[in-house]
């Protein structure tokens, strides 16, 4: 879903997925229901070495659910080559 919704930094050479913090699953997800992720960039932070740790809001919803399906922090560590 990210690599639909969210552009990298220019640059990038390398992308590592360093987890979530505050993951909630609020509902579940029926078989064959239709999902949209929403992604709000919380913070870019320098990490030095061309190393940024990127921190974002990501929020999974379900078509037709009054609460979404999940909402957690995503971080993710981008190298610039």
């Amino acid at each position: 879903m990210s690599y639909d919704a969210v552009k990298p930094l220019d640059g990038v050479v390398m992308g590592v997925n360093y987890g979530f913090d505050k993951l909630r699953f609020l509902a579940p997800v029926p078989a064959g229901s239709r999902v949209r992720g929403r992604f709000k960039l919380l913070s870019a932070e320098d990490k030095g070495g061309g190393r940024w740790l990127i921190k974002q809001e990501l929020t999974v919803e379900i078509e037709g659910a009054e609460k979404p399906a999940l909402i957690a922090e995503w971080l993710g560590m981008q190298v610039v080559g």
